[in-house]
Parts: structure tokens; C-alpha cells; sequence
């Protein structure tokens, strides 16, 4: 609840309650506080935001190249890898499967694990639990399972479903890792999230693992660069979820 009301839009919109209210008592500051708060609403919708907030204060990783990706093969020479995926959520239920399903932010990053496994040889794992707010008895990590057995055909060597967020996403799945002898990960999750995801990865792993950054969906400009200001709801969906990383940094989560 905390972060909610803290991140826009929850907080412009508090904002533009407190202007309303002081219009009448103070009206220069209640017309500052309308103006900055309906500014700040159309920068919170805009792809152009989220880029920066990408490149200027996040500063994620690159995609890994065509000889990154070659380079972790599997042969005698490398060391015990695994490509772990983190998770990003779960529907309950989708009715039109008749069970529960990964939203769509977990799908990008799942397909991409999967790929790179594929193309590497390399075991993949999901870590992936309830959530602060997720309810059901299905975690996410056992619906990604059934996921990538239905529509890959193929399976996960390692799952780990306690978690609740990124950072016992690490502290829990670090573990299971070390006692399978692995010695590299391959960490595969949203551009944005990279920095976060990085941070608890290392911190769990210490001096025991290295940890390789696979970032997946980053905020690219428009071919047309006025559209990158011009509100939308995928800048706003982009934006909110830049703003999450920055807080989420900030706060050591």
C-alpha cells in the first residue's frame, strides 16, 4: 500500500486533491501545485520518460550479443551455468485455460530464458513465489513449470517458489543453485529490473558465484521522436514500472 500511494499516479493525484484544497485559501500555491501535478501526469504517460529514467538513472546492462550467447554454451571448459529467470507475477486463474497463467511481463522473460537455453544448452530455473499481494495456493514458479511444459515441451531444472520479492528471489534460489555445484548464472529478467535483480543476486552469491546480466525488453525511442512525449498507456505502464526500480533501489528491496 505504501508503495502505491508513494508512485504516481497515486501520488499526482493526491497532489491535485491538496491543490484543489487550497485553491480556495491559497490560490498562487493551490495553481502551482494544479500545474506541476497535471504536468507531472503527462510525463508520467509518456515513452520518452521511461527512457530516461532507463538510460539516465537506472543505466542497465546491454542485451547480450551473438557472441555472448555463444560464448555460454555448454562444454568441458565452462563452468557450471544455470539460467535463472525471475519472475514478474501470475493471473489466479485465466479462464480460458482453466488454471493459473503468468502475466505478460513473466511470459517476455520466460521465452527468452527458454531461448537462450536452447541456444546455449544451459539448465534453466525460475524462481518465482506468492507475492506481497498475490492469494492461491499455486506459486508462480509451479505455474511456469506447467508453462514451459505445455507450450515448449520442455522443463525446469530448478524451481524456487517461497519467494516474495527480488531480493528473496536471491536469497532463496542462491542456494539451491550452490548445492547443485553451479557457478555461473545467467540472470534473464527486464531491463529496468537489472540493476535490483544484480544487486541481490551478488549479494547472495558472493564471492561463490558470478552473475551475468541477460536483460530482456528494454524502453527503445519511436521512429517518430515527438511520439515519445505524447501520452499513451504504454509509457504510463513504462514509466511505472521505471519509477518501481528507482524506488526499489533506493529503499535496499
Amino acid at each position: 500500500m505504501l508503495s502505491v500511494l508513494v508512485q504516481p499516479p497515486a501520488s499526482l493525484l493526491l497532489l491535485i486533491l491538496l491543490s484543489v484544497w487550497l485553491m480556495r485559501r491559497q490560490p498562487r500555491l493551490g495553481g502551482v501545485l494544479t500545474v506541476l501535478s497535471t504536468a507531472g501526469l503527462w510525463l508520467m504517460c509518456c515513452v520518452g520518460t521511461a527512457h530516461w529514467l532507463q538510460d539516465s538513472v537506472l543505466r542497465p546492462p546491454p542485451a547480450l550479443s551473438a557472441v555472448q550467447v555463444r560464448a555460454l554454451a555448454r562444454s568441458p571448459n565452462q563452468p557450471p551455468t544455470a539460467i535463472v529467470v525471475l519472475g514478474a507475477g501470475r493471473h489466479r486463474l485465466a479462464a480460458e485455460y482453466g488454471t493459473s497463467s503468468l502475466t505478460q511481463q513473466a511470459m517476455v522473460r520466460l521465452r527468452y530464458g527458454v531461448w537462450l537455453a536452447r541456444r546455449t544448452g544451459q539448465p534453466l530455473g525460475y524462481a518465482g513465489g506468492v507475492g506481497w499481494a498475490q492469494i492461491g495456493e499455486r506459486s508462480e514458479a509451479e505455474t511456469a513449470a506447467q508453462t514451459v511444459q505445455d507450450d515448449y515441451g520442455t522443463s525446469l531444472r530448478w524451481t524456487e517458489s517461497r519467494s516474495r520479492d527480488t531480493r528473496e528471489n536471491a536469497d532463496l534460489m542462491v542456494p539451491i543453485l550452490d548445492s547443485a555445484g553451479i557457478k555461473r548464472i545467467v540472470l534473464v529478467t527486464h531491463a529496468s529490473h537489472m540493476p535490483r535483480a544484480m544487486r541481490a543476486f551478488r549479494d547472495a552469491a558472493g564471492k561463490g558465484m558470478v552473475v551475468i546480466p541477460a536483460p530482456v525488453a528494454a524502453v527503445t525511442r519511436d521512429d517518430q521522436p515527438l511520439l515519445d512525449w505524447m501520452p499513451s498507456p504504454h509509457g504510463f505502464v513504462l514509466v511505472y514500472n521505471a519509477l518501481h526500480e528507482v524506488l526499489g533501489l533506493l529503499t535496499g528491496s
